[in-house]
């Protein structure tokens, strides 16, 4: 990590936080499985991820990328569940029973799966404050949004700016190309037709997410030809952005592209550019060999709540 990336990393909570003062109140954080938080993240206090199903031929696994692996290379019939609200309520009573005073639980976007309603059910059997945000984006989008809230949270900030910083979740883009749009077509994300007019002119689309939804944004004819236009669009985001921007590259079974494309982004990215597999719930609608890249503002400039003046 360079002293640039060391000093932007540190840098912005304090300078936010300091006109604003510090939460003396214990804050639970929760999340879900597609966060795709990255893997040198590791544990956090109060904090609970939890998982998505994935469903292999009628057989229910948790966040098995194994199971998954093999089921569609078998071409077994993959799917994916929302978590029961049971799931969330069992997380929620842990924060609060290890003495959380509130709770802020961050989910993937409402429009792609109904995990954030669960949670919102679960949140009614408490009395005590649970914020349910839907993030209206899923995977790195989610994750770098969920990893700001932590980092806050450790730093002092309460409740309300943590529910503000969730909330520029959609100021992160996301764009993805997948060898296939079989899988896709078969979760439902995406129409009958465009998966057959896909096939037949060999079309490997450039997909995004906007308001929530996946959505097609440019066709072009060869998976060569799409992963470098994901390069371009991330590159020309970086270079549009007012300010300094983090880059991560996800990618299911296809490793080694994703570490190129990762160098080729390295000199725009603040940070060193975060590399994760896929997490199972979303691997499970793509298929292998899928490739995407995030772009995510970096604080403070991303935030526009940093120019609002501090609750009474």
């Amino acid at each position: 990590m360079t002293e640039r990336q060391k000093s932007s990393r540190a840098g912005w909570l304090p300078k936010w936080l300091a006109p604003r003062g510090l939460s003396r109140t214990r804050i639970g954080v929760v999340s879900d499985s597609a966060s795709c938080l990255p893997g040198h993240f590791g544990p956090h206090p109060d904090f609970i991820e939890v998982p998505i199903p994935i469903i292999v031929d009628n057989h229910v696994h948790g966040e098995d990328l194994q199971a998954l692996m093999m089921g569609l290379a078998m071409g077994k019939a993959v799917k994916t569940s929302r978590p029961a609200p049971g799931e969330f309520e069992r997380a929620y009573r842990q924060l609060l029973d290890a003495g959380c005073e509130s709770i802020i639980s961050i989910h993937m976007s409402g429009a792609l799966s109904g995990t954030v309603e669960a949670a919102r059910l679960a949140a009614r059997s408490f009395d005590a404050p649970i914020t349910v945000v839907d993030s209206r984006t899923v995977c790195l989008p989610q994750g770098f949004a969920v990893a700001d809230v932590l980092a806050a949270r450790a730093a002092g900030a309460p409740l309300e700016m943590l529910e503000q910083i969730a909330g520029t979740a959609t100021a992160n883009t996301v764009y993805f190309a997948v060898p296939s749009l079989e899988q896709l077509r078969r979760g439902g994300r995406i129409s009958a037709l465009s998966s057959v007019v896909g096939s037949l002119l060999n079309f490997k689309p450039i997909l995004g997410i906007a308001e929530g939804s996946i959505v097609a944004l440019e066709k072009p004819r060869s998976f060569a030809r799409a992963t470098a236009r994901l390069v371009a669009l991330a590159l020309r985001d970086a270079r549009d952005a007012s300010g300094e921007v983090r880059l991560g590259v996800m990618h299911f079974g296809a490793e080694e592209l994703a570490e190129e494309i990762a160098t080729e982004l390295a000199p725009f990215s603040v940070m060193p550019v975060v590399v994760e597999s896929l997490p199972a719930v979303l691997a499970a609608h793509t298929g292998l060999g899928v490739i995407a890249v995030c772009v995510a503002p970096s604080y403070p400039q991303s935030a526009s709540i940093l120019d609002r003046p501090p609750a009474p």
